[in-house]
């Protein structure tokens, strides 16, 4: 095996841009999703479906348009097997994720679910290292962690539904994170060799066909399929485009020269992200807890070094 030449240090810092870029997009998504409920009385299955779609689409036209299209088939010659479970993991994650929301409430999920996947994603690289982590490396999870629970208990939606199943929603936040987990550190593994735009394309058109099914079952059972007016159309757009295809397509860029565990803590600026566009359009309150866990999470993802974590592809 040959070694591959360390990633310059700006290229590695601009990949930690991306990723964290990437959770700002996710961030917006709630809100989004919000409007979207309200507005057009979507449910969260058929908006994540519907997402994946619109993405998929838009991904698969640009990749057309720039060339990218046959770099993504052979991709999909290449690595089949491992594009298609990157690609049903995100969609299973999406899944997992909001229906333990209905079950345990959104705080619970959010904690648990984007808790546990730095904590995986940290333990497999050490283990397929080989290695132990520093006490600054603890120390920037630990601070990342407890900003994600001071965003989540203060964020007003930490009860489950009524009628909810707090051990069944544990139990899915905790899968959730597991997938979310081993979709990124499995994406960061194939980021290294395919093009990002060509990689977001296979993976997110095999999520949509994944997802598919949920959009069916709701129009099969009476509950609404598509949004009625056209500002609705315009969010679902966005969530598909914005919160999607270019958030994923960011994140797979930014896989290149930074850890998977490195990714699941910068990913973390999505609860704030959305902690304060939920304060500026849907009037939520923001508190001092919300602020200081904002802050935690920003000194984690300063204090992350990804020139120290992988090479560069070659």
């Amino acid at each position: 095996m040959i070694d591959r030449p360390a990633a310059p240090p700006r290229a590695s810092r601009t990949g930690l841009y991306q990723v964290c870029a990437a959770g700002v997009l996710w961030g917006t998504g709630g809100v989004v999703v919000t409007l979207l409920h309200d507005r057009a009385a979507l449910g969260a299955m058929t908006v994540s479906a519907w997402r994946m779609a619109v993405a998929a689409v838009a991904l698969v036209a640009f990749a057309a348009v720039t060339g990218r299209l046959r770099p993504a088939v052979a991709l999909m010659r290449t690595h089949p097997l491992l594009t298609i479970v990157i690609g049903t993991g995100t969609a299973a994650y999406q899944g997992l994720y909001f229906v333990s929301v209905l079950l345990v409430g959104v705080g619970v999920a959010t904690v648990v679910s984007l808790g546990l996947a730095p904590i995986l994603a940290a333990t497999w690289e050490h283990v397929a290292r080989r290695t132990r982590p520093s006490w600054t490396e603890a120390a920037i999870l630990g601070a990342a962690l407890a900003g994600l629970l001071l965003i989540s208990a203060t964020a007003g939606h930490g009860s489950p539904t009524p009628g909810g199943n707090p051990t069944v929603g544990l139990a899915l936040a905790v899968a959730a994170g597991a997938t979310y987990a081993a979709t990124t550190v499995l994406g960061h593994t194939l980021a290294q060799r395919a093009d990002p735009i060509a990689l977001t394309t296979c993976t997110t058109t095999v999520g949509a066909v994944v997802l598919a099914p949920f959009a069916v079952v709701a129009a099969a059972t009476g509950q609404p399929l598509v949004p009625g007016d056209a500002w609705s159309l315009v969010l679902l757009v966005y969530l598909g485009v914005g919160t999607m295809a270019l958030s994923y397509g960011l994140l797979y860029a930014g896989l290149r020269t930074t850890s998977g565990a490195a990714a699941t803590i910068a990913t973390l600026m999505e609860p704030l992200s959305a902690a304060l566009l939920a304060a500026l359009v849907l009037g939520e309150r923001l508190t001092w807890p919300t602020m200081l866990g904002g802050v935690l999470i920003l000194a984690a993802v300063v204090a992350l070094r990804p020139d120290e974590e992988h090479p560069a592809p070659a």
